[in-house]
Parts: C-alpha cells; sequence; structure tokens
C-alpha cells in the first residue's frame, strides 16, 4: 500500500556527525509523520438490534405517505442505506433514460413521482419518475454541485449555487425553488458560494458553504435563525442526528453543533499526536450511525468519532484521498460495515466499530462519489473506466455492472433504480418483474432522442477532470 507525500526532511548537513544525526532525526520524523491507522473499538459503539439492512416503514391500512429520498444521503443521518423491496435488485434492464449533456456530479432527490436535480451548469429540473418526461427547467446559477433538498410540506426544493455569473466559484447564492413550477420562492446570495448538500428539520434548512459558515434558514423565507463559523470551507453536507448536526471543513476539523441553536457541542482536530504531523481536508458528508460518525479525509484515511464528544474511535489509511462520502449499513451474515471508496482505486468495507478491512474491491480507476446501499448491495462509480458497479455487501463479489457514471451512481424508490451517469440519468427495473408501466417502452424512445444544448460533451469531459483542483 503506497502512502500520500509527506512533508520534506532536514537537508542541510554541516558534517558527518550532523549527517547522521540527521539520518537518526529523518527516521523518527518519517515513521511519526507516516499515516498510520488508529483503533479505539472501546469508544461508545449502539450495535444494532438485528442483522439487517435498515428497517423499512410497516405496513398501513391506510394510503401510505409518498415515497420519498429526500436528499443527498437519502437519511438526515446521511447513511446512504435502503433498504428496499426485496425484488429490487439485479440483474436489471433499462427502461426510460434522460441525456442532460451536462456534468451530473451529484444525485437527485425523489419525492412521489417527481425527481429534482442540480446540474454543473447551474440548472434545476423536474423529471417524472415513471415516464421521464422534463416537468420543468429553472436555471438558478452559472456552476454548481449539489444534491437539492426537499420540503414537501413547505412545497419547496432548496440548493446552492457556487457561482451565479461565471465558472469559478464565489459569487453564488442559496434558492428555494417551487416543487410544482420551478419558480423561485426566495434566494438569498452567499459571497463564497456553496456546494453544501443541504438538509431539512422541521422549518429550517442547513447547509454550509467555501467561506466556512454553516447557516440555519427559515423554509419559508430564507432569514437566516443562526450561523456558526468554522475554521476552513464548509464543502459536504452536515448531517442530523438526535439533534446535532455533524460536518467537516478543510481545515481538517470535525465538528458537532446543536440543531436548535448553533452552540458548539465539540469540536476536534485531525492534526496531532494520533494523527502524525499532518493534516487533510473534509469534502465529505458525515454518515452517523452506531453513536459514530463516519467521515473520509484527502490525508487518505477513513475516521470515526464518537458522536456525544468527539471522541476519536478510529482512522484507517487507503491508499489515496477519500473524498467518497460514506454509506454504512449492516448487511446479512456481516455486521455494522462502512462502505467507502478511495482514490487508491478501491472500495472499501471498513467494520464500523474497530476500523479493520473487511474487504476492499478493486474498481480500476479513482473513486471520487459516494457509494451507496441498496438492498444488500452497494453501488460506486469511479473516475478512469466511466463505469458503475454493484457488489454483493456482505462478500464484496460483483453482481451488477453498467457502462456510464462518474461520480454518486445510484439513488431509488420502491420501483426502480435511477443510475446517475456523466451526464445521464436511466431508470433501472428488475429483469424478472413481469407487470411494468405501458408508458415506458413509449417514454424510452422520447427520451433517447432528448438532449439538451446548453452545454458541449466536450466541455463537460474537460470540466469533470478539473473540477476538483478548481473548487479546492
Amino acid at each position: 500500500m503506497r502512502f500520500l507525500p509527506r512533508r520534506p526532511l532536514w537537508r542541510a548537513v554541516l558534517g558527518l556527525g550532523v549527517v547522521v544525526l540527521g539520518v537518526v532525526i529523518a527516521g523518527v520524523v518519517v515513521v511519526v509523520s507516516r499515516p498510520r491507522n488508529v483503533s479505539h473499538p472501546n469508544v461508545q459503539f449502539t450495535a444494532p438490534q438485528t442483522t439487517t439492512t435498515s428497517t423499512t416503514t410497516k405496513r398501513r391500512t391506510r394510503r401510505p405517505p409518498a415515497f420519498s429520498w429526500p436528499w443527498y444521503g437519502y437519511s438526515a443521518a446521511r447513511t446512504r442505506d435502503f433498504a428496499a423491496p426485496a425484488d429490487l435488485h439485479p440483474p436489471l434492464h433499462t427502461g426510460w433514460a434522460y441525456h442532460s449533456g451536462a456534468l451530473l456530479e451529484f444525485p437527485p432527490s425523489i419525492h412521489g413521482h417527481q425527481m429534482f436535480f442540480l446540474d454543473d451548469s447551474g440548472y434545476a429540473r423536474e423529471i417524472n419518475t415513471q415516464t421521464g418526461k422534463i416537468g420543468w427547467t429553472r436555471q438558478v446559477g452559472r456552476l454548481a454541485a449539489a444534491t437539492p433538498a426537499i420540503d414537501a410540506k413547505a412545497g419547496v426544493v432548496l440548493m446552492p449555487v457556487l457561482s451565479d455569473h461565471t465558472q469559478t466559484p464565489g459569487n453564488g447564492r442559496f434558492v428555494a425553488l417551487s416543487m410544482a413550477t420551478g419558480r423561485v420562492k426566495w434566494s438569498k446570495p452567499l459571497q463564497a458560494g456553496s456546494e453544501s448538500s443541504a438538509i431539512v428539520d422541521g422549518r429550517t434548512v442547513y447547509f454550509g458553504d467555501s467561506g466556512g459558515t454553516l447557516y440555519a434558514l427559515n423554509v419559508a423565507n430564507g432569514h437566516v435563525r443562526w450561523t456558526y463559523k468554522a475554521s476552513g470551507a464548509i464543502k459536504g453536507g452536515p448531517a442530523l442526528w438526535h439533534g446535532d448536526l455533524f460536518f467537516g471543513d478543510y481545515a481538517g476539523r470535525a465538528y458537532a453543533v446543536r440543531a436548535s441553536n448553533g452552540h458548539q457541542v465539540w469540536a476536534v482536530s485531525t492534526e496531532g499526536a494520533h494523527f502524525g504531523f499532518g493534516s487533510g481536508q473534509f469534502y465529505t458528508t458525515p454518515a452517523v450511525a452506531y453513536g459514530r460518525v463516519y467521515m473520509g479525509n484527502t490525508d487518505g484515511r477513513m475516521y470515526s468519532f464518537g458522536a456525544r464528544n468527539g471522541a476519536l474511535a478510529w482512522a484507517t489509511t487507503t491508499g489515496g484521498y477519500v473524498y467518497s462520502s460514506a454509506a454504512v449499513a449492516d448487511p446479512k451474515h456481516l455486521g455494522p460495515t462502512v462502505y467507502a471508496g478511495s482514490y487508491d482505486g478501491y472500495l472499501y468495507a471498513f467494520n464500523a466499530r474497530s476500523g479493520a478491512v473487511r474487504w476492499r474491491h478493486w474498481a480500476g480507476g479513482k473513486i471520487s462519489g459516494s457509494a451507496t446501499v441498496i438492498g444488500n448491495n452497494v453501488y460506486y462509480s469511479d473516475l478512469a473506466t466511466h463505469t458503475s458497479t454493484g457488489l454483493n455487501a456482505t462478500t464484496g463479489s460483483r453482481v451488477f455492472k453498467f457502462n456510464d457514471g462518474a461520480f454518486t451512481p445510484v439513488v431509488a424508490d420502491e420501483q426502480a433504480i435511477f443510475l446517475i451517469g456523466h451526464g445521464s440519468i436511466y431508470e433501472l427495473l428488475p429483469t424478472h418483474r413481469t407487470h411494468h408501466r405501458k408508458s415506458r417502452a413509449k417514454s424510452t424512445q422520447r427520451s433517447h432522442r432528448r438532449r439538451a444544448h446548453h452545454t458541449s460533451r466536450k466541455r463537460t469531459r474537460h470540466h469533470a477532470a478539473h473540477h476538483r483542483k478548481k473548487r479546492s
């Protein structure tokens, strides 16, 4: 396993004795500063009561509420773990397909039969999940990279914008659109811009910005309820668990603040004796489960902190940046597991309690987007082969492959999996199902002919190759 470049050693040499001493000191520095694994499994860990993936809503005699995948990460804790119906698994075939022509770095959100997404060129769109037909389109900026958050009660879809007028981050805004029409209901300017996928709780929406401010805004009108200032840019979205918001920043610090008032619960740094001399950056959105917070870092490690006090539970090294936000699930015959990709080209399955690697799967290229668990399978995409892959969450064996993909690969409802390619969205249906909507065949023919011309394929490919450097 290779390690990320370390800081340079002393080079001054004044004599043979100094050379020898320098070599000794250099050896000590290398040993201490080299990224290493840390494990404190006795940090508070709440074991699940069952050995199955996340529980589903019990069936009721009344008509159930509309299905909702309301924001990035599916749950408020951002675990990316969807307990799908038993028959929603590979083999899969394509129903409808939509080709946007623009880079889709972040996945859509879903409520009922409405799907909402925001492409990198700043266009927000609404699609019917059953037909693939576009409902409305609204340009909200010129540069964007986030998943919209849905507040169905208020009838709005909320999204951050990195830039209003140029392809350079800055001078963005946060905007609320009508779910029905795409009309702008309110908009708040953000000087630094934002790519932090928001989350809603009650009448408040939470997100961060590139200037390091965490916001709590009134969903109805955008008025500021409170703000919290972090030490660096907040790129990922906050996770919500037991009344606290969890997030990381580009100063390499992890935080917990009260959702009610923004008061700090804890803040910890990844720089110190337990970590070596260096500290990376948190681009990822945290996942919270079992009383732990799970976050990947550009120092090449996946971290686990105690949700109650920020105590380091474990830090496990991979061979490259961990931009990938974690998925956390409890698959059959394996136990609580954290799934995340690395720039070293592997998808990892970590023991959620100890951080030990249960298995790893060679992807063939850098993994930047987030893994997602649907049923007992975990899905990811990579930046080299531009494919999306599904693995058995227990064993790591491949069960699915699709020849399109770049970042976070899938979301789902109770009838279909929706795969997000480089600039396309595909409805994937279980092959063994015998009853399908009659409109799918016609809508597939229509959607394959439909393309947006507001951006070229050549530009989006260039954007995909360089977007990380531009935003850091």
